[in-house]
Order: C-alpha cells, then sequence, then structure tokens
C-alpha cells in the first residue's frame, strides 16, 4: 500500500459525507420552498377587457308546458324567457288562424330575446290533428273558436305567468289575425292583463256574430281593462280601414287608452315573414312600436 492512501481514503470519506449532506439540505430547501408555494393563496390571473365594440346578446330558455284552460284541460304551450336570473314582464303570444305554428313561436322567441318571459298556448290544441292547417280547417269547419274556450285558456296562460317567481308583475297580450280579435275580446272580459296588442285582428268592428263568437268585440270596448296598440294594413278587408274607423270611435266614446297605427301599402299579416303577405316597413314600424307600448305600460 502506497503511503498517501490512507489519506486519500479519508478525504473521499469526508467528500461523500459532505456531499450528501448537501444534498439532503438542498432537497429540505427545495421541499420547504414548495411547500410555502402551495401554501400561497392562488393568484388568478385578470381577464382581458372586452373586445372595444363587442357585440353581445341575451341567452334564453324554452321549453314545452301544459297549462290548465278552460273547463280545465291541460294544453300545451310553448314558453320562452331569457336564461339570466331576474325579473322580467310577461307576454302571452296569440296564434293567428293558420294554427299554432313555427312562425307563432319564433315571435314569442322573439320577446325572449328582447328581455320576456312570452308563452304561446296551443287554442286548437283539442282538434289534435297532425299539423296547424289541419286543425285550423276543423276550427272552421265547426264555425270558428269558440269565446269561451278561447277566454279560459288564454286566462290559463295568463294566470301561468302570473305564477312564476321572475314576472315582474306585469302581463301583456299580442295576437294576430285572428289572435287580433281574441286579445281585443280577453282585454275586455279578463283581469290581469296591463297592455294588449292586437295586429289586424279580423272580426273587430264587423258586426258579425256567430253561435260560439257571440259579440263583436268593439260592441265590448266599454269593458276594455287596458291600454291598447292597434296595428292594421290601409289594404286589408278584415278588418277594414272602415272596421278600423268604428273601433277608434268607440275607443274614444269611452275614453280609452289606445293607439293605432295604419300602414301604407300593406294588407292584412304583414308581419308574416317569408309570405306574399309580409311588407317590411309596416313590419319594422310595427315591432318598434310594440316594443314601445310594452316598454311604457310593461316595465
Amino acid at each position: 500500500m502506497r503511503s498517501d492512501e490512507p489519506r486519500q481514503k479519508e478525504i473521499r470519506r469526508r467528500d461523500l459525507i459532505s456531499g450528501a449532506a448537501a444534498s439532503v439540505l438542498g432537497g429540505l430547501m427545495i421541499g420547504a420552498a414548495g411547500n410555502a408555494q402551495t401554501q400561497q393563496p392562488a393568484t388568478k390571473a385578470p381577464a382581458p377587457p372586452a373586445p372595444a365594440g363587442r357585440v353581445t346578446y341575451r341567452a334564453m330558455s324554452t321549453e314545452m308546458v301544459r297549462v290548465r284552460g278552460h273547463q280545465n284541460d291541460m294544453i300545451d304551450a310553448y314558453v320562452a324567457q331569457p336564461s339570466a336570473p331576474g325579473k322580467y314582464p310577461g307576454v302571452v303570444v296569440v296564434h293567428h288562424m293558420p294554427g299554432w305554428d313555427e312562425g307563432t313561436v319564433e315571435i314569442a322567441r322573439t320577446f325572449a330575446a328582447r328581455g320576456y318571459v312570452a308563452i304561446s298556448p296551443n287554442l286548437q290544441f283539442r282538434e289534435g290533428k297532425a299539423t296547424p292547417e289541419g286543425n285550423s280547417a276543423s276550427i272552421s269547419a265547426a264555425g270558428g273558436m269558440p269565446d269561451v274556450r278561447t277566454l279560459g285558456d288564454v286566462d290559463g296562460a295568463v294566470k301561468y305567468l302570473r305564477g312564476l317567481r321572475n314576472l315582474n308583475g306585469k302581463v301583456g297580450i299580442i295576437g294576430y289575425c285572428s289572435g287580433g280579435r281574441q286579445v281585443y275580446l280577453a282585454a275586455c272580459k279578463l283581469k290581469g292583463i296591463d297592455a294588449a296588442v292586437d295586429c289586424y285582428g279580423g272580426g273587430v268592428g264587423s258586426g258579425n256574430v256567430t253561435p260560439v263568437q257571440l259579440a263583436d268585440p268593439c260592441d265590448l270596448t266599454k269593458d276594455l281593462s287596458c291600454p291598447l296598440l292597434g296595428l292594421f294594413g290601409k289594404d286589408d278587408r278584415n278588418p277594414s280601414p272602415e272596421q278600423v274607423a268604428k273601433t277608434e270611435a268607440e275607443l274614444k266614446k269611452y275614453g280609452k287608452v289606445y293607439e293605432f297605427h295604419s300602414y301604407e301599402g300593406a294588407g292584412h299579416a304583414f308581419f308574416s315573414a317569408g309570405q306574399a303577405s309580409y311588407r317590411q316597413p309596416a313590419a319594422s314600424d310595427g315591432w318598434a312600436q310594440i316594443f314601445k307600448w310594452y316598454e311604457k305600460y310593461l316595465s
């Protein structure tokens, strides 16, 4: 053995010990730092600001429900409403004579997108046909929709809205074609309606009655219980300009709160996009008048 071997072994042993100690100490320091880091409250990076001019739209939810209508019958209805929590005005959408169809539920969605809880009851539910057109034909063959049944079903829709927690306490009603007539009728006969919109309601001011439609709604004007907006086409024959004038005279006679707009170059069903009757200028201004009316009386 060489004379310097014991000394070299001792040096290697001391180096090994000090290296291991350094390794352990370093591990402890890293572990401590790691523990300290995990104990710090997490800091969330701030969200980037929304781009200037960003466009957003109100989210909505839709569903099919059953409401208790005339004689406690359970009928179908379509509900569309904003998804966000809050208090919103309600609107009952009464469909036209072509039936409870896609155009009708699209109107309900339009109201939901503007901040309303909208419900559209299927007033032809009991006919039981496979299509809206079939149900309408069945109604026509029977002499029209019975007014007593209509009032019971619409009243059920009003009560459904008034039972919702997100209602702001106000309920409006709007209808098109035969639905406009039914709106006028309901505004004169039912309670709980705060504002009404009659879109070219056929038969109002005509003087016509049937075994199931026992009155011209115009003759009930003295009982109108809420502000009424009327939207008409000057080329319409049902209601004709003369019938609209007769109805307006009754509203003035009884001192009712109302507003009528009649559009040049527009006939019946000028709101119905996709149909030959559609008139964009009249429909565009009509929607503006509707939202202005409801903002005034339902907000």
